[in-house]
């Protein structure tokens, strides 16, 4: 039902059963209070058909114990699954990674995934004991004939 109180766009929790497969809310992405009910006969074909999408942003799981859904969570596609309720638990999981996974989301916020997404790698690598244009008292063509016994010699050192 509308909610024209709140504006032209809002609308009343709303629990769909009976979604056809060409209707847009079975195979995409809904945001809003909507959620449709599709009847499986196995967990096995609850989690297949949970998978059989592009889009993995959310999803929760309600089973007989927590250990259960947990091993369900794990085989579920998306950023983020709530075991026993439907969203809160991982909204404020602010240590854990946040995001969707396929097309859903825009990568991860929230603990080290999300910071780390700012960031670029980079290797600074330095020379300990000597630089490769070899010592400067020795002739060069003299370093060059010593650089490759050298540098194999150097797998024998500790360490490496």
């Amino acid at each position: 039902r509308p909610r024209p109180d709140l504006g032209p766009l809002f609308y009343e929790p709303t629990l769909l059963a009976d979604v056809p497969e060409d209707a847009t809310c079975f195979g995409e992405e809904t945001f809003g209070p909507v959620v449709s009910i599709y009847p499986v006969e196995s967990v096995d074909e609850a989690i297949a058909r949970a998978n059989d999408t592009e889009y993995g942003l959310n999803s929760s799981v309600f089973a007989a114990s927590d250990a259960e859904g947990e091993a369900i969570a794990a085989r579920l596609r998306t950023g983020t699954v709530n075991v026993g309720e439907g969203y809160v638990a991982g909204w404020g999981s602010v240590a854990g990674p946040m995001g969707g996974m396929g097309a859903s989301g825009v990568g991860r916020r929230h603990g080290d995934e999300g910071l780390l997404k700012y960031t670029e790698a980079q290797t600074v690598a330095t020379q300990r004991v000597m630089h490769m244009g070899g010592p400067l008292f020795l002739p060069r063509g003299r370093w060059q004939k010593l650089l490759a016994p050298a540098t194999d010699a150097m797998r024998l050192l500790p360490g490496r």
